[in-house]
């Protein structure tokens, strides 16, 4: 396909899920100056959605953005969550106009229904939003409509069959995950270009964890390009595919933008030397037993023990990337000091049903307090 919904759109996209923080509140200054050099350096896409960091995302965005530059010269997406919060149709459609009114926005260039997977699907034919998002486009409301999906190809199929009027699909595909198993990235990156449809990249950098991976990982991307980060390899691995709208990546800091501004200003696809490069981190990633949490922290929202699930996990993979035992236990013992532990779940499973990843993370929790603790 030579032409689609989003080829002229540049291909880093400014993910507004891990905002920088000040003081526990998003900092406002520093996130208004990540959005001018963004824009200043020909970036156009911001992502947001109804739940990130209870709506103060969209709030930040207004000010940061909204208020500052004509609608024109950007594209602002954002996301109805129908399976985490709303208790009927009109709580999930209202997330609708609750968006629209934390942004200031006059309406949505692309609009999301948020994160699909097996347990959670059906409620947007429950609640009726597939219907729902039509109408507003209808009605000008939003420019482009589609998903975000975190499940197996063979949903995503189906889902692309029962609605092929969905304009674009965004999957979270990186270079770890792209013949994994069970993430299925290349897999569910073909069935919707089978279905023709672009694609948004989430989670390029795994959550981070591509941004810092093991050693040998650093030292075969450094062996073929010592001046560029880790991070740039996989976030130019997304962009060099076919179909793509944009590569979303969740900058928390000013220095985090420009060292992706820095590679993505002018947008080179990986070269064959790259491909093998990339390749051979591949191997030795398929190695590693980490723990392949991206830190969305929906698992704890609604965890009644006030787990800090992502940050344990953080802690554990990083132990088993290093093997540096001693060093993690002095980590989780500083995080336990202001935070219950991993031997505190009361295995309710509520972070499981919440996970984009299908985590387990209850034996994931166990494991960790036996090593950690």
């Amino acid at each position: 396909m030579s032409d689609y919904l989003g080829k002229n759109i540049p291909k880093l996209g400014f993910g507004l899920m891990r905002l920088p923080d000040h003081e526990k509140e998003i900092d406002i200054e520093q996130t208004k100056q990540m959005v001018d050099e963004f824009l200043q350096a020909g970036q156009t896409y911001f992502d947001t959605a109804y739940v990130y960091d209870s709506g103060r995302s969209e709030e930040a965005i207004k000010e940061a953005l909204v208020d500052r530059y004509p609608q024109e010269s950007y594209q602002l997406a954002t996301k109805l969550c129908a399976w985490m919060g709303p208790r009927n149709a009109e709580e999930a459609k209202q997330q609708f106009y609750t968006s629209l009114d934390r942004t200031g926005a006059g309406y949505f260039d692309f609009y999301l229904l948020h994160a699909l997977q097996e347990g959670n699907y059906k409620k947007y034919d429950e609640y009726g939003i597939w219907d729902f998002v039509k109408e507003l486009k209808d009605k000008g409301l939003i420019k482009h409509w589609g998903f975000s999906f975190h499940a197996s190809p063979q949903l995503l199929d189906e889902i692309l069959t029962e609605h092929p009027d969905a304009e674009f699909v965004q999957l979270q595909i990186n270079y770890q995950d792209w013949e994994d198993s069970k993430n299925q990235a290349r897999e569910n990156y073909e069935v919707a270009r089978k279905h023709n449809k672009p694609v948004i990249i989430m989670e390029p950098l795994k959550g981070g964890n591509l941004a810092n991976p093991p050693e040998d990982v650093h030292e075969i991307f450094e062996e073929v390009h010592p001046e560029l980060s880790d991070a740039s390899w996989g976030i130019r691995f997304g962009a060099s595919l076919n179909g793509i709208v944009t590569v979303l990546s969740g900058m928390s800091s000013i220095e985090q933008m420009r060292d992706n501004l820095s590679y993505m200003k002018d947008f080179k696809p990986l070269n064959e030397e790259e491909l093998e490069a990339v390749n051979r981190a591949q191997e030795k990633l398929g190695s590693l037993k980490t723990i392949p949490c991206t830190a969305c922290h929906y698992c704890t929202d609604g965890c009644p023990q006030g787990i800090p699930i992502p940050d344990i996990f953080e802690i554990r993979n990083k132990q088993i990337r290093t093997g540096r035992l001693e060093e993690a236990r002095q980590a989780y013992q500083k995080l336990s000091e202001v935070g219950p532990n991993a031997s505190d779940c009361i295995e309710c499973g509520q972070c499981e049903s919440a996970c984009p990843q299908q985590l387990e993370v209850i034996q994931y929790l166990k494991e960790a307090g036996e090593i950690l603790e």
